[in-house]
């Protein structure tokens, strides 16, 4: 999904499959917190790009995270919350109690692909995310969200607006932002290299882009 190469296909599976693990089965995840200095929480809430779809376990960019957090940013822990076939509805959905019960310091929203991919209406998705936007930061989150982009079949005008609802959501609420998530494998020519036969999840190859792509904006939140 948000690919730029390749013609659109359908979203894998149903938003109730392929859960992604919470933190405390990510490989490495952060074990610094204590009694007196509890672990600062960092939720990400996505979508297959996040779940791990197609991958062994433990190789996706958000497990590659936790792995760099332990090493860079002591006393970060990742709740992953990613589910495949999410939609930015899905997630407006469940976000109040991922946020009720992990308390995060910084939410990464990486949602958006499916709604392109089902047709929904802009409006929606921009509605959506501004939801999600807004019940982070009430909760005392920094939110960083990640962009995506359409394939090039839904016409230029439509894959222009929906890459711009990205920007526009952030600059409306000051929050950071990846204008593309896939900006650094979508327009490889090896496309196999990088994209699983389906040409829109990415392989374990690329996960340590994607991780190189998020990285240098969150780690302003941090």
């Amino acid at each position: 999904m948000g690919m730029r190469t390749g013609q659109a296909q359908t979203p894998a599976g149903p938003a109730t499959t392929a859960t992604a693990q919470p933190a405390s089965s990510l490989a490495n995840a952060t074990t610094q917190g204590t009694a007196a200095t509890p672990a600062r929480n960092l939720l990400v809430l996505g979508d297959s790009l996040s779940a791990e779809y197609g991958l062994p376990r433990g190789s996706g960019w958000v497990s590659l995270l936790s792995q760099r957090l332990d090493k860079e940013r002591p006393g970060w822990q990742v709740v992953n919350a990613s589910i495949s076939g999410e939609t930015t509805s899905g997630g407006r959905t469940r976000l109040p109690a991922l946020l009720a019960k992990h308390q995060p310091r910084t939410v990464v929203i990486e949602l958006g692909g499916n709604d392109a991919l089902r047709g929904l209406s802009l409006s929606q998705t921009r509605e959506h995310l501004e939801a999600m936007v807004q019940a982070s930061r009430s909760s005392g989150a920094r939110v960083l969200l990640l962009g995506m982009q359409m394939p090039p079949n839904y016409g230029p005008d439509h894959a222009a607006r929906f890459a711009a609802l990205y920007r526009e959501v952030a600059q409306k609420f000051q929050i950071g932002l990846v204008p593309f998530f896939l900006r650094a494998i979508a327009d490889r020519p090896d496309i196999a290299e990088w994209f699983q036969p389906d040409r829109i999840h990415p392989t374990v190859k690329s996960q340590p882009l994607m991780l190189d792509t998020v990285w240098p904006e969150l780690k302003k939140l941090l």
